[in-house]
């Protein structure tokens, strides 16, 4: 598996599984299934209540802590306390002593929150319970906000990033910064089996042998954007898996790229509802 190395030398695996709306059984079954299979890279959050599910699974698969990069993801934001004991909470739940790597799960439209919640995450960083910390639906303006007073620039922006918004202008950005891309809902919510997204795509596939996700995946991949398609199902988790060996040609990926519009299925961070400081 192909890893990238982050600005302070730790290698994270450039694909991954993402277990967002995996509940229950389903979650346990299908990191546990992953790993079975060579996935290394596993990606929860707090907010999605399945951290004991895929801590389980991790434990029960007989793969070496060390071997898997695990991430998740603070939900809202809060004080130190709470801060402190939701990260504790975390750990626990995954059966881990860290996490390798520890996200700002939305920005607060208080850029204050954002970095006081910022200094408690490089406390973690500093103290080795978070082997890497970073950020996830930020904007440029909301990173600006964030290195006013930041001591360490986050390692990882996982945002949304797919064929319909293929985040072009951060990636340069983050590229300059040495953050590293991270992509969530790679297929659109299904929107890339439709209209114009499923036309080229499905005939780039057909070429190829392979699924429109797996060629999603691969176009995200050659981008050296991290993946993480999430899914539950055995067959499509080891599909998206074998997407590590398409190898898309310059035109395909043109073709692809051409197919951005800016278009959003998931919350748009400058409209979200986290806003207020919680207790």
């Amino acid at each position: 598996m192909k890893k990238v190395k982050l600005h302070n030398g730790y290698e994270m695996p450039l694909f991954g599984l993402g277990t967002f709306l995996a509940k229950e059984n389903e979650a346990y079954e299908a990191v546990k299934y992953a790993l079975s299979i060579g996935y290394r890279h596993i990606d929860t959050a707090q907010m999605y209540l399945n951290e004991a599910l895929v801590g389980k699974a991790i434990k029960d698969s007989g793969v070496d802590r060390k071997d898997i990069f695990i991430t998740t993801k603070q939900r809202g934001h809060s004080n130190l306390d709470n801060m402190k004991k939701a990260f504790d909470e975390s750990l626990e739940r995954l059966g881990t002593d860290y996490v390798d790597l520890y996200l700002i799960h939305w920005p607060n439209h208080d850029k204050k929150i954002n970095q006081q919640t910022w200094q408690f995450f490089e406390s973690i960083y500093k103290a080795g319970r978070a082997k890497n910390i970073g950020i996830s639906n930020f904007q440029i303006h909301h990173i600006e906000d964030l290195l006013e007073t930041a001591e360490i620039i986050p390692m990882v922006n996982q945002v949304e990033m797919h064929p319909g918004l293929s985040q072009v202008p951060l990636k340069k950005y983050l590229d300059k910064k040495g953050i590293q891309l991270e992509s969530y809902g790679p297929l659109m919510r299904g929107g890339v089996f439709e209209g114009q997204w499923g036309e080229t795509l499905g005939e780039i596939a057909k070429k190829h042998n392979a699924s429109i996700a797996q060629i999603v995946i691969a176009w995200g991949l050659q981008r050296q954007i991290v993946m993480i398609p999430k899914s539950i199902t055995p067959t499509r988790i080891k599909e998206n898996y074998d997407a590590q060996n398409i190898k898309l040609s310059e035109e395909e990926m043109q073709k692809i790229n051409d197919l951005n519009r800016g278009k959003r299925v998931y919350t748009d961070p400058d409209n979200s509802p986290w806003g207020p400081y919680t207790e």
